[in-house]
């Protein structure tokens, strides 16, 4: 073992700035070698450089040929194509904190620097369940090269492309402890300008299925060796209870969308089925005229349902809560939110369709991403066809959504209760049904998502991200636990 502590390994493509990164690391003492990982010679000709030939940035072999190159006792990964500029004693930092700690991976907060302006950038704590491929740990890890080595040798072996790093990452989470510095302790030029209302569907994009398979994969492996898989086997839901007024409700939770609420109950009262429908609108305490629209539209139409609530701490969740619990609620209660519409006369039809055809909980339709003027912009249809009936459910617990709009049977949503939040709750609902029942899909588009300047996560600041991030992960902790609760008493 070396007497210095540090191999870095970091990404080469050729660009100019990858040649400051290099300058910068090879000053830090206790960085012995840096390994530029490239699949063709870098013509790099420094002391401390050496190429290291790989496949693909990500995949298990590339992991496995990191571990095997390092000889010190911690590796220092870059893990994208970046500008990075270390902090005072950055390194040093790192290194203190992962031994303090005995941790097996260790991040750290950074700074962001565009146009020559440096603008913090906090990360989140890592949880139990912060499963999800797309955590973000920053761009450096700092890992023990011993616990990764143990890690690959305990997970065994994978031939992954992509998800060989999002494997390894599983594997030493599942025994060693995760460490966030709440420093400082980098920067890195920002090269990816996007707004995060389109960062949110990346991992949706079709150009990226076959990297979605993979982290499908290698989650999977992590919940069959931790005892969290859940085998294809569901309950039914019992459908022929008594006592409902009509067969299904729409309920849209609505706070000041005079814009847009009229279109919303419009497209729902549009709707043409077989059955006996309301629409069960929960005004939470609107101030902008969104009220007066709706006093209209009830003046007209019988079957709309305006209710206020009776208290002033209710999220979406809690107004969902309100209109599920609602004596005019039917049968099965359908999503819309106030900012959307359904695409078609016959959404609610498919709908209640899939719940008699499928015998499941709970459904999930697919939608398309449009402008305020229901023009379809980027990405365009949102399918989630990545969902099987088979692994549906465990691969829930990696992604970030199921998708819209949602519907539920409402016994079981009485029973389950939705959290009182405005953000996340109808995840949490997608995880707890599916922990027993099947979840049905429609993948042909039929709601229209609208994005607009007004919408609540149309460009969200890093704060605000990383509470939305933080809960979800907080979330997935919860079913985490559950599910291992639940195979233990099976």
């Amino acid at each position: 073992m070396s007497k210095k502590t540090i191999t870095a390994f970091i990404p080469w493509n050729g660009n100019e700035h990858t040649h400051k990164t290099i300058e910068n690391f090879a000053s830090n003492p206790e960085i012995e070698t840096i390994y530029l990982l490239t699949r063709e010679a870098s013509g790099i000709s420094h002391p401390k450089c050496r190429d290291l030939l790989i496949d693909f940035p990500n995949s298990s072999k590339t992991i496995r040929t990191i571990s095997d190159a390092t000889n010190t006792s911690h590796i220092l990964l870059l893990t994208q194509d970046t500008r990075i500029e270390l902090g005072q004693f950055a390194i040093e930092r790192f290194l203190n904190v992962a031994l303090m700690t005995d941790s097996g991976i260790t991040y750290s907060d950074y700074y962001d620097v565009k146009n020559d302006v440096r603008t913090p950038h906090p990360v989140i704590d890592y949880q139990i369940g912060s499963v999800r491929d797309d955590f973000n740990f920053g761009l450096l890890l700092l890992i023990d090269s011993h616990k990764l080595h143990a890690s690959l040798r305990r997970s065994g072996s994978s031939n992954f492309e992509h998800a060989g790093l999002y494997d390894a990452r599983l594997s030493i989470a599942q025994e060693y402890r995760i460490t966030r510095i709440g420093e400082y302790l980098y920067s890195s030029v920002v090269t990816d300008t996007r707004k995060s209302g389109e960062k949110l569907f990346d991992y949706v994009d079709p150009k990226n299925r076959a990297v979605q398979i993979e982290m499908e994969q290698a989650f999977t492996r992590f919940l069959k060796r931790t005892g969290a898989y859940l085998e294809p086997k569901f309950s039914t839901p019992d459908f022929g209870q008594d006592g409902f007024p009509v067969e299904a409700s729409v309920i849209i939770p609505v706070r000041n969308r005079i814009k847009t609420i009229r279109d919303a109950v419009d497209s729902a009262l549009m709707q043409k089925g077989t059955f006996d429908f309301n629409v069960i609108v929960v005004d939470n305490f609107s101030t902008d005229g969104t009220t007066d629209i709706l006093k209209e539209i009830a003046a007209k139409d019988s079957r709309l349902i305006h209710v206020i609530p009776d208290r002033d701490d209710l999220g979406i969740g809690g107004c969902w809560n309100l209109g599920a619990h609602h004596p005019q609620c039917g049968r099965f209660s359908v999503q819309l939110d106030s900012d959307d519409v359904y695409k078609t006369e016959f959404t609610l039809q498919s709908i209640i369709d899939t719940f008699q055809k499928e015998k499941c909980a709970m459904v999930v339709g697919s939608y398309e991403m449009t402008n305020f003027d229901l023009e379809q912009i980027p990405p365009g249809i949102i399918d989630h066809k990545e969902w099987t009936p088979d692994n549906g459910r465990n691969n829930a617990l990696r992604i970030n959504g199921l998708g819209a709009p949602r519907a539920f049977f409402t016994p079981l949503l009485r029973e389950i209760k939705i959290p009182n939040v405005s953000y996340g709750e109808d995840y949490a609902l997608g995880l707890a049904f599916s922990r027993d029942y099947q979840i049905g899909r429609i993948y042909e588009p039929i709601y229209c998502c609208r994005r607009w300047d007004d919408n609540t996560d149309a460009s969200l600041n890093i704060s605000q991200q990383n509470a939305h991030n933080h809960y979800k992960d907080k979330i997935r902790t919860f079913e985490y636990l559950a599910r291992i609760r639940k195979n233990a008493r099976h």
